[in-house]
């Protein structure tokens, strides 16, 4: 351990602990920067009665979608349930087994970043006058209608970098970086898997093209941003990606034909 982040062994040993009826906020868009390995730990552990914040609902047999297949699930908060391949979700809730808030993309970070902030509440015209407003307080604004929202907050964030350091500096690929930086500020604690573990500083020394690094803090430190300084763990768990993900892009000059 050095100072408040924990490198851990093995995934299974990151989420040990992670309690049954856990909030869990988890990283990803779609399968951009998702945290499989940790996730797939969490089934593996028996954790149950879980709340799932993240942008999807879990798609094919992996990941979420493996939790919820199992039962594991008790409600999922997300802007994006439904899916072609997210058939266990669609069965858990036709089937009432699991409970569903709706929550627009833009309203659903903005609620995650308000927790980590620290802001009580916020208002937004996102939602005004639809079901998805039904029983919130709302406001005209300047002649327009607002929702009153509320920050989300989580237990544990589970989220997936590229590269950290020995206190926590992480250094994203491109887009995996999405919900990341915000559910780590939101939660009381961050597990993060990442390719490898580099020693202090080298982080901030591989600038690789293609490669974001976190935002600094307020104490002009990066990384995994923890309210109140809460633990975080890492472990080295490089993604296993799906087979349509290695596929290379096209070598500069040649265009993509679309079959017909």
């Amino acid at each position: 351990m050095t100072g408040r982040v924990a490198i851990c062994d093995s995934a299974l040993e990151a989420v040990a602990d992670i309690a049954d009826g856990a909030t869990v906020l988890v990283g990803g868009f779609g399968s951009a920067g998702q945290p499989v390995e940790l996730v797939e730990a969490l089934l593996e552990g028996g954790a149950s009665e879980l709340t799932i914040v993240s942008n999807n609902a879990g798609g094919g047999d992996h990941g979420l979608a493996a939790l919820i297949r199992d039962g594991r699930v008790r409600k999922v908060i997300c802007s994006y349930p439904r899916q072609s391949d997210s058939w266990h979700f669609d069965a858990a809730y036709r089937a009432g087994a699991i409970e569903l808030e709706l929550v627009p993309q833009g309203t659903l970070a903005e609620r995650i970043r308000a927790a980590g902030a620290g802001i009580g509440a916020f208002f937004t015209p996102t939602g005004f006058g639809t079901p998805l407003g039904e029983g919130k307080e709302t406001r005209m604004i300047d002649g327009r209608g607002y929702l009153l929202e509320y920050p989300l907050t989580g237990d544990v964030a589970l989220i997936a970098a590229h590269r950290a350091d020995e206190l926590g500096n992480l250094v994203y690929r491109k887009t995996a970086r999405n919900f990341g930086p915000i559910m780590a500020a939101a939660a009381a604690r961050t597990i993060v898997q990442v390719d490898e573990i580099v020693p202090v500083g080298a982080t901030w020394l591989c600038r690789e093209t293609g490669y974001e690094h976190a935002d600094r803090n307020r104490q002009g430190r990066a990384g995994p941003r923890r309210r109140g300084g809460h633990p975080a763990r890492l472990v080295r768990q490089p993604r296993h990606r799906p087979a349509d993900q290695d596929l290379q892009p096209p070598a500069a000059g040649q265009r993509r034909h679309a079959a017909h």
